[in-house]
């Protein structure tokens, strides 16, 4: 039997206004517990909320990215549940009237290919408390800090066929709210958390299966790794006879597997109602298109000018523009040093290697677009070899200074002086006269290929500092004048 996954996120985003979306209060990370919620963030009697006019102005900012509707008229509800690190007994949340409705986004896979995925809506909504369960032997602890935060909790159409187009999807929003500003986007600290709903359904039939929600996974890994888990669950559920029970899972990531949290309630089950302490709220067009003005360029148009004007790849402009701190950085290299594929390709491949290997975002880089350009620049005017750009490039990212100061310091320039290289390729010929005879002997296809083992013993005894393009030039002349 040939299964179909389908896939849809429900993808939670802190925003990153000054205060909560019904309170003053902070919502700085790292406070001591329970030190930034006030009256209101804990419904004391006599408290009133009032809506953060910040919080749907980010709102509308998103709506506006993803090119959706805008509830022009946006009502707040009342969802009842009861938990510890819920100090209300309910969440004020958005149902029926949400501030953003339809919309779409187009994702782009490794395979080269692309694909809509519709928005089923986006609204606004406070954050719970958060509760601790390590250091209180056996006891859980409550830290109400985060309790009011203002979210929008963006919902997809399960329009997603793979763990692959689900990360894919999850990285475009995250990319989407970073350029925008409206949140960090830092899934480590809880700014960005999913909910994946998977089911899945024999290919070819249109009803869906039963679906199950995995929730809060915090990284792009996790969620690839929950959803591959948990659809290879359902497959072999239904392959041995069985059924799915809909139901909520956690992911856990140690044993890669996911395990039953609770059944799966419905929206009857949290007996929504309108707040009664809360009015709808009415945006104008003139607030709409004022906002709509000042959205910046976001990462499918910046993509789309790098190809343009830096005359990239549709695959290296991608990659660059996937986070506003990576398009910054290259604009940066590039006009400094007025090489842009070079630029394209250190940042996508030495740079990015770097910082997967110890761990940092391009913001933390300990290697600056200053730095890179330098770098770019003496390998450009013949300074150093491409070979050689390599241990500048990580001499420089250890803290030896600039390329220019790391040349000097460790005596990398590039030899090319004509006479210096010539001297080096006739000692290399007249110590190698098997090889030369066999080069001589060979049609002349073959020829380019086995000048290969020269060029490498010219290297070896230049300490690689020789110009690869004048020893290739020289050598050829010398070795041809010997047929």
């Amino acid at each position: 039997m040939e299964w179909e996954i389908v896939i849809g996120l429900e993808i939670h985003v802190q925003l990153s206004t000054q205060s909560k979306l019904f309170s003053g209060a902070s919502i700085r990370f790292g406070a001591e517990p329970n030190t930034q919620a006030c009256a209101v963030d804990l419904a004391m009697p006599g408290t009133l909320p009032v809506p953060n006019e910040e919080a749907f102005r980010f709102a509308v900012m998103f709506g506006l990215a993803m090119n959706a509707e805008i509830g022009k008229h946006s009502v707040f509800e009342r969802k009842n549940y009861f938990y510890p690190d819920l100090p209300k007994g309910y969440q004020t949340t958005q149902l029926e009237q949400p501030v953003v409705g339809p919309g779409e986004v187009e994702i782009h896979l490794e395979d080269g290919s692309s694909k809509k995925v519709r928005l089923h809506h986006a609204h606004l909504e406070e954050d719970a408390g958060k509760s601790l369960h390590e250091d209180f032997h056996g006891m859980s602890g409550i830290d109400l800090n985060r309790a009011g935060t203002p979210l929008i909790e963006i919902v997809s159409e399960p329009d997603m066929r793979s763990a692959a187009e689900a990360v894919a999807y999850l990285k475009k929003i995250h990319s989407i709210v970073t350029y925008l500003g409206i949140s960090d986007g830092d899934m480590s600290q809880g700014s960005l958390r999913c909910d994946a709903n998977v089911s899945v359904r024999l290919k070819g039939e249109a009803k869906l299966g039963t679906r199950t929600e995995l929730k809060n996974i915090n990284s792009f890994r996790f969620v690839e790794r929950a959803i591959k888990v948990e659809a290879e669950r359902q497959i072999d559920i239904l392959e041995d006879g069985g059924t799915i029970t809909q139901e909520t899972r956690l992911y856990d990531a140690d044993k890669n597997e996911t395990r039953s949290m609770r059944s799966k309630e419905v929206a009857n089950d949290y007996r929504y109602f309108p707040c009664p302490d809360l009015l709808p709220v009415v945006l104008t067009d003139e607030y709409v298109e004022q906002l709509r003005s000042i959205l910046p360029e976001l990462p499918d148009a910046k993509a789309a000018r790098f190809q343009a004007e830096y005359q990239l790849s549709a695959y290296d402009a991608d990659q660059l523009t996937q986070e506003r701190a990576s398009a910054d950085y290259f604009e940066t290299v590039s006009k400094s040093c007025g090489e842009s594929k070079l630029a394209a390709n250190w940042i996508n491949g030495e740079l990015a290697a770097l910082l997967n290997r110890r761990e940092l975002t391009i913001s933390q880089s300990p290697v600056s677009a200053d730095q890179l350009a330098g770098l770019i620049s003496r390998i450009k005017d013949n300074t150093i070899s491409s070979k050689i750009a390599k241990q500048v490039f990580e001499a420089i990212a250890d803290g030896e200074g600039s390329a220019d100061e790391v040349i000097e310091k460790r005596g990398l320039k590039q030899v090319s002086d004509t006479g210096a290289i010539e001297k080096m390729v006739d000692e290399v010929i007249a110590a190698s006269d098997a090889q030369v005879e066999n080069y001589r002997k060979a049609d002349e296809s073959k020829r380019p290929k086995m000048m290969g083992y020269f060029v490498g013993q010219i290297m070896k005894a230049s300490k690689g500092q020789a110009n690869p393009q004048m020893i290739n030039k020289i050598l050829k002349q010398k070795l041809d004048a010997l047929l």
